[in-house]
């Protein structure tokens, strides 16, 4: 069974471990590789948002910034730009808290001021010095993903690595962040499916995902529709099914949290996996 825990958001509290929560995800960025430029339009994406959040959503992750490989970083303005009106339209019609997906420190303040509670950082807090200011001073909840090396560097693939290595590292990264002065009951720890990794080490995450258990902390999965569970067998979906089997394996190794794109059909697959693991 998973251990239990609250997680402290500025405005609320989410119970995490009793079931497995959903992050929905909302890209406001025309290059994604998932649903590039579909929500782009601040109407548009709050008619998203909306879905989102009735499909059944714990939370709604929003981002302006893809982070696919060989995308084009975009500068700290850039990046609000994309970011701001449709965060202005969502954030009134939410019930469910909103997180920003961004190791920019001045849009993850903004966001945070407008209405957002959740930093999601792909650098673990790497990347901007500054985001552990901004985490202290707004008391916002954070996500802190396991990667390496600078933003041109995120998506390098080295030679496999043990899993062992990923989950130390990414222990060190989450204790410099308590040592800031950041509550650890705000904390949750993403091993970063994808970033910085093989595909075969990704799959091997995945397998012994119950390693990182091991850092006292609650566990997001995100591994939605990523490149390393293509299928070539001619189904329709066949990403979504392939990321149906990804969370179905991560609820049975002690997933708190996953980040999906299909919310709706998720729902059904978390409900069954932790039916079955509360049996």
């Amino acid at each position: 069974m998973r251990k239990l825990y609250t997680w402290k958001l500025p405005h609320a509290t989410l119970e995490l471990g009793s079931r497995t929560l959903i992050m929905g995800i909302l890209n406001l960025t025309p290059d994604s590789f998932s649903d590039g430029g579909l929500w782009a339009d601040p109407q548009k994406a709050a008619t998203r948002a909306l879905a989102i959040q009735s499909e059944g959503a714990d939370i709604l992750d929003i981002g302006g910034q893809s982070t696919r490989p060989d995308s084009r970083p975009l500068s700290e303005d850039e990046e609000w730009i994309r970011i701001l009106p449709a965060l202005k339209r969502i954030a009134p019609l939410m019930k469910i808290p909103i997180s920003v997906d961004t190791y920019h420190a001045s849009v993850a303040w903004k966001a945070i001021d407008s209405g957002a509670q959740i930093i999601n950082d792909i650098s673990g807090f790497r990347l901007d010095p500054a985001m552990k200011a901004v985490a202290r001073k707004t008391g916002a909840a954070a996500v802190l993903m396991h990667s390496r090396g600078n933003r041109d560097q995120l998506f390098v693939r080295p030679d496999p690595d043990s899993v062992e290595a990923i989950r130390d590292e990414l222990g060190a990264t989450i204790h410099g962040v308590v040592d800031a002065g950041i509550a650890p009951e705000a904390i949750v720890a993403d091993p970063g499916i994808g970033f910085s990794k093989t595909n075969a080490t990704s799959l091997k995450i995945l397998k012994r995902l119950d390693l990182f258990s091991t850092l006292g902390f609650p566990l997001l999965v995100g591994s939605s529709r990523k490149s390393f569970i293509k299928t070539d067998i001619p189904v329709t979906d066949g990403r979504v099914w392939a990321t149906a089997a990804t969370v179905a394996k991560s609820v049975a190794l002690g997933a708190h949290i996953v980040r999906v794109h299909d919310v709706g059909r998720m729902r059904v697959v978390t409900e069954i996996a932790d039916s079955i693991e509360q049996a």
